[in-house]
């Protein structure tokens, strides 16, 4: 680690860079603003008091080019000061130019022109067009007060503080690296971990405390009893030193829980400190990561011919610095379809009873836990019809689907790679790429996007976002016994749905909702685990939203929401599907962190082939009282005497004429137990039991094989398939086929 606290430890060229970055924006800003207040003394100032730094900081490091930039953009300044030059859009264009030279100066001291010119010859040309637009501008029309401004403000013998040192020299700042620093947040939050967990051992103590006291209770009543009965006085010296040493233990419980207590608070308040101070070195002020958006605002809508300003709200939110750097690239191409898409010319915004300059928006707030950049126009909207029938035309829908899309699931479509509503191909857009390259980042830092639209009064483009990627605002939930979190950025909606509400279709569940049916799905299936055993009459249902689809996720139980430190998993286990990172609850138990995307992909695997998993509701548990047996049999006759034979010992018992008839009843159903013949056609018993045993939901269902073959071989090859009872079908008329099912599942009922 670097400590940069001293100045002594810059080169003198890495304070002047440092400088240049740091003023770069203030320049950049104050001359956007001129546009609207070309005679502002407040601006003037600003702009002509970072010039005139700038000029002292390339004295001391004798950088000469730099010193004659800033010179001519000093006198230019001094000159609107006293009123003697208006800045006009051509003079402010001349002055950005000059900003974008210093900054190309400062990185390279060898540095060539635009034109690969040497520097010092552009820097003469630079020069000359400043002079020439001094001298041929018209003067302002109210001039202002010129302040004072000595040459010596910048002392030659002292270096400029560049914009990454602050001047107070108490607040010293030193260079850290990314992974150090991600150790350290590891470490705070192990240690935040460690203080939720005292609360619990406290409150275990607690429960310790009021057990013994009432121990104590009842050894006194134990006291009193025997003293009464006159029992002898050797029992009751024991009870008596028993209530003594009783007393002296409730003593020092209460003592030494005080002490745990107030160790508690300090604990808890020093892990909180710790771990706001460690995740505070991550977060940058939006502001950070936007600084040359109100510039390509400005330089976008000149080319164009159009008159353009950013607004931007909200610059001091605290965002991750990861979160921040990734956000660059979506901002670009929102901002950049604004101006090209979404604002009109200055006619016919007057046409339409418009300022002629549209203003965008851009907007960080924090909400929810959740971090919301809102980019919004006042342009003439996203034309929704024209994205239907864009839609049509490219064949990503029939014309009877696509007139039956809402609004909102229309516009999903521009997200889809190559999707674009533009005919021509411009050098600003026209390709298709720009949404979608704004979502894949956005997922990347588990984000989202959704997009608002009114014809003739723009479009809102609001995107949703973790705080950091260090921590996430997540919903715990219990799937199959096991903890596992959601983060809330990617949850539509949590609700209880009655299960008398869902319905079945084609073999799918779903129940209405908002006027729409949502497929339901069983959040223990997708994850592999082991489904509740019993019927629920009201079901917690996740909803999820992905592309445009939407999917009901059936949990155990809601748990709860919490802030997490997200984990990243050891790399040697590889991408474990469904899952995005660890991290652990309050009490210590860990959890694992759902990947959403994978997690949909997951869905849509199990919904498309078919391998869907009915969710257990209450009305389905009264119906089933008994186990339930498939029986699978192309002999109309064998499997009505198997039905029969079953139904007449309790069992529940359903049909299937074939083993691919069977293979899906057995995919589709919940069943105790698997009866099938071997020889059948399209697919006989062998294959269909070794397709069971393959599965990882049904491996563990029980199978019995019946059969006319009562070989050796034809045994060994239905047991070597994975079948756990070999029966032959002469074994029907005895009690012996009964006696297999108990001994495989038990008693009919269940």
């Amino acid at each position: 680690m670097n400590n940069l606290g001293s100045l002594a430890e810059f080169s003198l060229l890495e304070l002047f860079q440092a400088e240049v970055e740091g003023q770069v924006p203030i320049l950049t800003n104050g001359l956007i603003s001129l546009e609207t207040s070309p005679s502002s003394p407040t601006i003037l100032e600003s702009l002509m008091r970072s010039a005139h730094s700038l000029k002292g900081a390339a004295r001391i490091v004798n950088h000469d080019a730099a010193v004659r930039v800033t010179h001519i953009m000093e006198d230019c300044f001094s000159a609107g000061q006293r009123g003697e030059l208006s800045f006009s859009p051509a003079l402010i264009d001349l002055m950005l130019r000059g900003v974008d030279l210093l900054v190309r100066l400062s990185r390279d001291e060898g540095a060539t022109g635009s034109g690969g010119d040497d520097p010092s010859a552009e820097v003469e040309r630079y020069v000359v067009s400043c002079e020439t637009a001094r001298l041929t501008s018209p003067p302002s029309s109210t001039a202002a007060p010129e302040p004072v401004v000595t040459e010596d403000t910048a002392s030659p013998t002292a270096p400029p503080t560049p914009a990454a040192v602050p001047a107070e020299a108490g607040n010293r700042v030193i260079r850290i690296s990314a992974d150090t620093l991600n150790r350290l947040l590891g470490l705070a939050g192990e240690s935040l971990v460690g203080a939720w967990w005292l609360p619990e051992f406290a409150h275990g103590l607690r429960r310790l405390k009021h057990q013994h006291y009432r121990l104590r209770k009842q050894v006194n009543l134990l006291h009193d009893e025997l003293d009464g009965a006159g029992c002898p006085a050797r029992l009751n010296d024991l009870v008596s030193q028993l209530r003594s040493e009783l007393s002296s233990c409730t003593g020092n419980l209460v003592f030494r829980l005080g002490e745990l207590e107030s160790y508690d608070r300090q604990a808890g308040n020093r892990a909180h400190q710790l771990y706001g101070e460690a995740l505070s070195c991550r977060m940058r002020p939006f502001a950070d990561g936007v600084p040359a958006f109100p510039r390509m605002v400005r330089d976008l809508a000149r080319g164009l011919g159009k008159e353009a300003r950013l607004e931007i709200i909200g610059g001091g939110s605290a965002v991750d610095r990861d979160i921040l750097a990734a956000l660059e690239a979506p901002l670009t191409h929102l901002i950049r379809n604004a101006v090209d898409h979404g604002l009109e010319s200055p006619e016919e915004r007057r046409r339409a009873g418009k300022p002629p300059c549209g203003t965008i928006r851009l907007v960080a707030e924090h909400r929810s836990g959740m971090l919301f950049i809102t980019v919004a126009d006042d342009g003439r909207g996203i034309d929704v019809e024209s994205v239907r029938r864009r839609v049509v035309e490219r064949n990503h829908s029939p014309a009877e689907t696509a007139a039956r899309l809402t609004d909102a699931e229309a516009l999903e479509f521009l997200f889809l790679p190559g999707f674009t509503l533009r005919d021509q191909v411009t050098e600003l857009s026209g390709r298709g790429v720009g949404l979608d390259v704004v979502q894949t980042m956005l997922r990347e830092v588990q984000g989202t996007i959704r997009i608002v639209t009114e014809a003739g009064d723009g479009a809102c483009f609001e995107l949703r976002l973790p705080l950091s990627l260090s921590m996430v605002r997540a919903l715990i939930v219990e799937i199959g016994g096991e903890g596992y979190a959601f983060p809330l950025s990617r949850i539509s909606r949590v609700l209880i749905a009655p299960a008398e509400i869902v319905e079945s279709s084609e073999g799918r569940q779903h129940f209405p909702w908002e006027g729409k049916r949502v497929g339901l799905v069983s959040g223990s299936q997708i994850l592999g685990r082991e489904d509740d055993a019993t019927g629920r009459a009201l079901l917690p249902v996740l909803l999820l939203e992905h592309e445009g689809r939407e999917y009901g996720v059936v949990v155990d139980r809601f748990a709860g929401e919490q802030e997490l430190t997200v984990q990243p998993l050891d790399p040697a286990l590889g991408k474990i599907p469904n899952i995005a990172a660890g991290s652990v609850r309050r009490d210590g138990s860990p959890l694992l962190i759902i990947d959403v995307d994978d997690f949909f992909h997951s869905i849509e695997g199990v919904v498309c082939g078919g391998q869907m998993r009915h969710v257990r509701t209450g009305a389905e548990i009264e119906i089933r009282t008994a186990r339930k047996v498939l029986v699978v049999d192309d002999s109309l006759t064998v499997r009505e005497l198997q039905r029969k034979l079953l139904e007449a010992h309790g069992y529940l018992a359903d049909i299937a004429v074939d083993g691919m008839d069977g293979w899906n009843a057995v995919r589709l159903g919940a069943y105790d137990l698997l009866i099938t013949d071997i020889d059948m056609p399209r697919m006989d018993g062998i294959e269909l039991t070794t397709l069971v045993k393959r599965d990882v939901r049904l491996r563990n269902l029980p199978v019995m094989v019946v059969s006319y073959k009562d070989r050796d071989e034809d045994r060994q090859r239905g047991l070597m398939a994975g079948a756990d009872y070999y029966l032959t079908k002469a074994s029907f008329h005895d009690e012996t086929y009964i006696t297999a099912v108990r001994d495989l599942i038990g008693g009919a009922k269940s």
